[in-house]
């Protein structure tokens, strides 16, 4: 049997827990849910898949603007699905491999894509839920969301980047705290951290996201890359290096027809047409 084969066997029991993703693109924005209620959106291959697809074909869709993840129903994600993780168990290292491949290979196409990734938190991000919510670029979460490192509950670890994208943001001491208690942290406190950019009320997330994304969408979707090229390296570049960076994405701007339009609004005194 192949490996594909056995990852499929492994994904699938008792049941099929492949879990429905639903992708849709309209006005500019690519919005994924994870469409699964019943298991209070756990994840499954179909995100890896699906998702992945859709954003790797968002990243060269210059109609695409802005893009946005969030979850069916009033949960956004629960993690993974602990039937689905223990059919891994007696599976060989290259089946485990592979599914950390599609997980992670989806986490890697949320930071690629070439515009700004919206998530829209409901309810509980716990696990695989609080890595991918983290691993976007802006995050707006209802007031009684709530945001949890569930792994070590169950005797795992973080996986799909958590814990290098909180370790950016949060001091040291904070993130190991995060990890190591597995409790569930309210949204408010995420908020005061900066983890979370806004901070609405329960049944808002999606609608703000999507105002958000919708102006987003209307922008410099060139210079919008540039600026998260740039948010990205500075995190490892030294500044002589993002200072070279910069140099090399502005002089690319200041050539592109985005730069020609914004320049001849301001001048002309009206909103510029980027799309």
């Amino acid at each position: 049997m192949s490996d594909t084969a056995t990852l499929s066997s492994a994904l699938a029991q008792p049941e099929d827990l492949a879990q429905p993703v639903d992708i849709r693109r309209q006005d500019g924005i690519l919005t994924i849910t994870i469409n699964d209620p019943a298991t209070r959106n756990a994840m499954g291959t179909a995100l890896f898949t699906d998702g992945k697809a859709a954003l790797e074909a968002a990243a060269t869709d210059d109609g695409i603007g802005a893009v946005i993840l969030t979850g069916a129903g009033d949960t956004f994600c629960s993690g993974g699905d602990l039937r689905m993780l223990g059919g891994l168990k007696t599976q060989p290292d290259s089946v485990l491999e592979q599914a950390f491949d599609g997980f992670h290979g989806f986490i890697q196409a949320l930071r690629a894509v070439p515009v700004p990734v919206i998530a829209a938190v409901e309810g509980n991000a716990a696990g695989a839920g609080f890595s991918m919510a983290v691993a976007c670029d802006l995050l707006i979460a209802a007031e009684d969301a709530k945001f949890s490192m569930a792994y070590i509950k169950v005797g795992l670890n973080p996986d799909g980047g958590a814990s290098a994208f909180l370790s950016r943001g949060l001091p040291h001491q904070l993130v190991a705290e995060i990890l190591f208690s597995g409790e569930a942290i309210e949204a408010s406190r995420l908020h005061q951290l900066g983890v979370v950019n806004r901070l609405v009320p329960a049944g808002a997330a999606l609608p703000t996201a999507r105002a958000l994304a919708a102006r987003l969408a209307q922008g410099p979707r060139h210079a919008l890359g540039r600026c998260k090229t740039l948010v990205e390296q500075a995190r490892q570049n030294t500044l002589p290096q993002q200072l070279d960076l910069e140099a090399r994405l502005f002089g690319a701007a200041i050539r592109d027809a985005e730069s020609t339009e914004g320049m001849c609004a301001f001048m002309e005194k009206r909103v510029p047409r980027f799309r």
